[in-house]
């Protein structure tokens, strides 16, 4: 009998969990097409109710209340629905300079000290690898020379850090060692800036809005997503094209030290890059028109065209397939599955290789995706 009571309260937690997880990824925000349907994963008794809307010019708010049997409210969803949305598939190689909002950690090591002891400052301390320090004291800490400025001011005193972990602000407690060359450390590795090269996806000419790589920029060290503050966009000259072989991604390695800059980066999110280009001219785009952006529902298994560039300037399309089509998936980058089968493609870079990312995809003369899973013929 007990065995039995067990069994049954496993399976009643094993079904709150699995309605814990549900609402945990109900998006609080989605942007929808005029048409498109609402599309997110629910279980048995978790319905959806529009409460309220306000329209303005080509754009509709619509708030959606999430309830358990229509009865108890548990979160709502803003939903912003766009009429007649058109926008400019680009293509194009850029570069991206993003600075951090705050420092993070990407690692700790030993210290030795002025009398030759190897020490762990952060031992025993609530401190991890992908932290970002945000205050030293009360002193706001935006690179790493403030970091080295307000360690070396302690004297040895001990210092409150205040910390940000996936959205949690924490704080701790350190002793800053004094080295034999009369310098203060923590034992803590930081950065506080990343760079690279990526594909543009598209440009909205209304807002001057854009969107790249259709993934965001993780740290190398911690694989999580950089929490930036700010960012900058700059041209970008392709230096070389490894191509990708079985078991290893290929890579386009791009210039970008000395490149104009022609606009800002305000989000590093999961579905990748956005911000705002303020010079369009230097992306070099010519006649380029924009386009409707499809429906969800619109989009079809076969054949599609990939924009990206391989050489300086020049932006070429590239027959592709779309094999599978993953309509429910709005909780990661991966909407899609393409098969890359053209020729001159494969010829130039065996596949997709990393700074492709984000290549823009038309199907039927419309946008369809930028975040996609691939394999070549």
């Amino acid at each position: 009998m007990k065995k039995i009571r067990d069994y049954i309260a496993i399976f009643f937690l094993f079904i709150l969990y699995s309605y814990f997880v549900c609402i945990s990824n109900i998006p609080n925000e989605v942007i929808l097409l005029s048409g498109e349907e609402l599309n997110i994963k629910t279980l048995l008794g978790i319905e959806t109710t529009e409460i309220s809307k306000v329209s303005n010019e080509n754009v509709n708010k619509t708030n959606i209340e999430v309830s358990l049997f229509g009865l108890a409210p548990i979160k709502n969803i803003d939903a912003t629905i766009l009429e007649d949305y058109e926008i400019m598939p680009l293509g194009k190689v850029i570069g991206l300079k993003l600075y951090t909002n705050g420092i993070l950690i990407v690692g700790m090591s030993e210290i030795e000290d002025e009398s030759h002891s190897l020490v762990k400052p952060f031992d025993k301390l609530d401190i991890k690898e992908g932290d970002t320090i945000i205050k030293v004291n009360e002193t706001e800490i935006s690179s790493i020379e403030n970091l080295k400025t307000e360690v070396n001011k302690s004297k040895g005193r001990n210092l409150d850090l205040t910390l940000l972990r996936d959205g949690t602000i924490l704080t701790a407690n350190i002793k800053p060692v004094r080295t034999k060359n009369n310098e203060y450390k923590l034992g803590l590795w930081v950065k506080d800036a990343a760079t690279g090269v990526g594909t543009a996806s598209f440009y909205e000419p209304k807002s001057q809005k854009f969107a790249a790589l259709g993934h965001g920029i993780t740290d190398n060290d911690t694989g999580k997503l950089i929490n930036i503050d700010f960012g900058e966009v700059v041209t970008s000259k392709i230096v070389s094209i490894t191509k990708s072989e079985h078991g290893k991604a290929g890579e386009i390695k791009g210039a970008i030290g000395r490149q104009p800059t022609i606009g800002e980066v305000t989000k590093n999110t999961d579905f990748g890059i956005y911000g705002k280009i303020n010079n369009m001219s230097l992306l070099n785009m010519g006649s380029r028109q924009s386009v409707k952006v499809a429906l969800r529902n619109e989009i079809q298994r076969g054949e599609a065209e990939m924009l990206c560039t391989l050489e300086d300037g020049i932006t070429k399309s590239y027959k592709i397939k779309i094999e599978e089509i993953y309509y429910d998936n709005d909780f990661n980058n991966k909407s899609m599955l393409i098969e890359v089968d053209d020729e001159e493609l494969l010829k130039k870079t065996g596949g997709i290789v990393r700074g492709l990312s984000g290549s823009p995809i038309i199907q039927n003369g419309k946008f369809i995706r930028c975040s996609y899973q691939c394999f070549s013929k």
